[in-house]
C-alpha cells in the first residue's frame, strides 16, 4: 500500500526539463559585425543577456527610479483572477508560454492562481533561464516545466503537444517596447500564429507619460544602467575577441517624444579604432553606437497594433498611477 501511494504521489510531482539552445554563437558574431558596419552603429539588445547582463538587469528592476516592474507587479496583484479567467478563457486548463522569462519573478504570481498544466519560460540566456528554473522546482513541485533556451524573436517549436489546454503567451516587462513598429507587427503575427486560433496573450506594455520620468528610468544614479549598456561592449570582448576600452564609451539615454521612444547608446569619447576579430571599426568623437529603443504607447495605440496583427484586445489592466498596462488579447 505505501509502495503504491508512493507512486500516486510521484506521478502527480512535476518535472524541469531543458530543451538544448537554438541561439549560434555565429548568429551573435554576424549581428555584431553587420551592426558596426552600418552608417548608424547598432547592436542588437537581445545580446545584453548574457550571465552579468541578466543580473544586471535584475538589479535595475529593484532601481527606486525604475518604475516598470514595480507597477505591473502591482498591477498583476490587484487583478489576478481577472487575470487568470481571461488566460483560461473557459478552458478548464492552460500551458502558459513566456518569452523572456529572466527570474520568473511575475510568473509566478500567475502560476500559484492559474496552475497551468505546463509552463514553458523561453529566454536566451541559459544560466539566468536554469537559475530560474531551479527557483521554481523548489516553489511548485508539481509543476511541470519545460525550459527552453532561444531567441523568442524568431518562430520556436514549443515542447507542448496541443489539447494540454489554451496557449497562453505571456510576455510582460514592456520588452515589445524594444521592437520597431514594423518588427512589433510581425511579432505579434508569429505569436498569434503560435498560440493557434484559440490561444491567446498577455502582453505587458509601458505607456508614455512624463519625459523626466523617463528620463530618471534609463538614467539612474547609481549606473546600473550604464553597467548594463557597456556589458554589451565586455561581452563581445570577451566571446569575440574585441578589443573595446570600455573607459573610451559612455552611456546615453533620452527619450525622442516625436518618436515615443526612449533610446540608449554608448558614445564614443574619443577618435579611436576598434577590432573585433579580424574586423575594424571607426569611432569619431560623439559617435554613437545605438544599442535600444523602449517605444511607449497609449491604450488605444497598442490595441489599434494588436489588431493589425490579427488580436482582439479583449481586456487591458493598469495600475493605479496610469504608468503601466497589461493587455489581454485573444487571436481572432
Amino acid at each position: 500500500m505505501d509502495r503504491v501511494d508512493r507512486r500516486l504521489r510521484e506521478r502527480r510531482l512535476g518535472r524541469v526539463r531543458y530543451f538544448g539552445s537554438v541561439v549560434a554563437a555565429d548568429n551573435f558574431r554576424e549581428d555584431v559585425i553587420g551592426g558596426l558596419s552600418q552608417r548608424q552603429k547598432t547592436l542588437p539588445p537581445k545580446y545584453f543577456y548574457d550571465a552579468r547582463g541578466s543580473r544586471l538587469f535584475e538589479r535595475i528592476t529593484r532601481l527606486p527610479e525604475y518604475y516598470p516592474t514595480r507597477a505591473e507587479v502591482a498591477l498583476t496583484r490587484a487583478h489576478l483572477e481577472d487575470i487568470c479567467r481571461f488566460a483560461r478563457g473557459g478552458s478548464r486548463n492552460a500551458v502558459l508560454i513566456e518569452y523572456g522569462s529572466g527570474a520568473s519573478v511575475k510568473s509566478r504570481l500567475l502560476i500559484r492562481r492559474l496552475r497551468p498544466s505546463a509552463y514553458v519560460p523561453v529566454d536566451i540566456s541559459e544560466s539566468a533561464l536554469r537559475a530560474a528554473c531551479a527557483r521554481l522546482a523548489r516553489e511548485f513541485p508539481r509543476l511541470n516545466v519545460l525550459a527552453v533556451t532561444g531567441d523568442f524573436s524568431r518562430p520556436l517549436k514549443i515542447p507542448v503537444e496541443r489539447g494540454r489546454g489554451r496557449r497562453v503567451v505571456y510576455f510582460p516587462g514592456s520588452t515589445i517596447g524594444n521592437l520597431t513598429r514594423e518588427e512589433a507587427l510581425a511579432f505579434l503575427r508569429m505569436t498569434r500564429a503560435q498560440v493557434g486560433p484559440s490561444g491567446a496573450m498577455l502582453i505587458g506594455v509601458d505607456l508614455k507619460k512624463d519625459a523626466n520620468v523617463l528620463h530618471a528610468a534609463y538614467n539612474d544614479a547609481r549606473g546600473v544602467t550604464a553597467a548594463f549598456n557597456l556589458n554589451l561592449l565586455e561581452r563581445i570582448n570577451r566571446e569575440l575577441d574585441g578589443d573595446f576600452d570600455l573607459r573610451r564609451f559612455r552611456h546615453y539615454a533620452f527619450y525622442n517624444a516625436p518618436l515615443g521612444q526612449v533610446e540608449m547608446h554608448l558614445i564614443s569619447l574619443a577618435r579611436q579604432a576598434v577590432r573585433v576579430g579580424r574586423h575594424r571599426f571607426e569611432f569619431d568623437r560623439g559617435e554613437s553606437i545605438h544599442t535600444e529603443i523602449s517605444c511607449k504607447y497609449s491604450v488605444a495605440e497598442f490595441a489599434a497594433l494588436a489588431a493589425e496583427a490579427g488580436f482582439r484586445g479583449d481586456k487591458a489592466w493598469l495600475d493605479r498611477q496610469g504608468l503601466f498596462s497589461l493587455h489581454g488579447l485573444v487571436a481572432g
